[in-house]
């Protein structure tokens, strides 16, 4: 018995449970981020096609659509390239199992399948310096419960290099504060790696652990208020409130736009200006691709005017005068 087409809703919910979760293991950031992805898709759709998302074919979502989407998510949404690329690769990504769930769209999925990337200009990187990093660290207050918290996080971001989701479900068992104090990290795509800490991070860690209500191993490490674990864009705000703080002593940090991954960025310049090896930077940070760690060698201007100066000029003698070949003179005309 030939088994039946199975229905877009059906692929769709497959494709969540079945692929993401089951076969891919995928976090729940990106769950969360395609789900935000196919949520705005079928307003869409529904919209431009007037089906209602139950009723949409899987044969509706052409090049045509996808493109009108993804104009919309610029246009009318304001989003930056980067999220509308990024929306186009969750899209991609079912279209692509859903290519061989259902053959009778396969035309359809091909031509989709063809929208390509839109390129855009890479913003300039931003990091702190030193002593801004250090202000920054300095300025929650330790009087307070949240104050210790957020300076322990802050001092442990700019040690790792982790990204914010990496941090806040880090449990207490995941730092080890013994002769050679250590965090263990999980990464993107469930990938474990470990990071040494410095003992003085190791030592304000375990001056914070007396004041979790729950040190138990598996519980969070910087909790809410509540005990629960902390939101992005709790630390978001939290970091925002340090960063203000610290701006009375170093103006230079007011106004500019200091996220946690800009502390991301600003361990992996410090590393790369010590003398650090780019490819230790790569597993430092957990980098799957040793060269997305080359911006920040394209980054550092200082280390390219230092290079610069040990590199002696050519001097060469004037050239005689050749007559251009017609040929090359041809091929330079063009």
């Amino acid at each position: 018995m030939v088994e039946a087409t199975p229905s877009f809703p059906m692929l769709l919910q497959r494709f969540f449970v079945d692929y993401l979760r089951q076969q891919r293991a995928v976090s729940s950031n990106t769950v969360a981020a395609y789900r935000d992805t196919f949520t705005l898709l079928l307003a869409f759709a529904e919209k431009q096609l007037r089906k209602t998302p139950t009723d949409i074919a899987l044969a509706d979502f052409d090049a045509t659509l996808i493109l009108a989407f993804l104009d919309h998510l610029e246009r009318e949404r304001k989003n930056a390239v980067r999220s509308r690329n990024a929306r186009l690769c969750a899209i991609r990504s079912f279209l692509k199992y859903a290519a061989h769930q259902d053959l009778t769209a396969l035309a359809v999925i091909e031509r989709s399948l063809a929208v390509p990337q839109k390129r855009h200009d890479r913003a300039v990187l931003g990091f702190l310096s030193r002593p801004e990093m250090e202000a920054i660290i300095a300025a929650p207050d330790c009087t307070t419960w949240a104050g210790r918290r957020d300076q322990a996080l802050f001092t442990l971001l700019y040690n790792t290099g982790a990204r914010v989701s990496e941090a806040i479900d880090l449990k207490v068992c995941d730092v080890v504060l013994d002769v050679s104090p250590v965090a263990h990290l999980h990464g993107k795509g469930r990938k474990r790696r470990s990071v040494p800490l410095w003992k003085s991070t190791a030592a304000m860690i375990r001056h914070w652990l007396p004041h979790l209500a729950d040190a138990s191993p598996r519980a969070h490490l910087f909790p809410s208020g509540r005990g629960q674990q902390l939101s992005r864009s709790s630390v978001t705000q939290r970091l925002g409130q340090a960063v203000a703080h610290a701006a009375c002593t170093l103006p230079a940090l007011a106004g500019r736009p200091i996220s946690p991954h800009t502390i991301r960025h600003t361990t992996a310049m410090h590393l790369l200006q010590s003398g650090v090896d780019i490819t230790v930077i790569a597993l430092w940070l957990g980098h799957e691709h040793p060269s997305t760690t080359h911006i920040y060698m394209e980054a550092d201007l200082a280390m390219k005017e230092q290079a610069l100066s040990r590199l002696q000029p050519i001097v060469t003698a004037p050239m005689r005068y050749r007559p251009p070949d017609q040929l090359m003179a041809f091929l330079q005309s063009l």
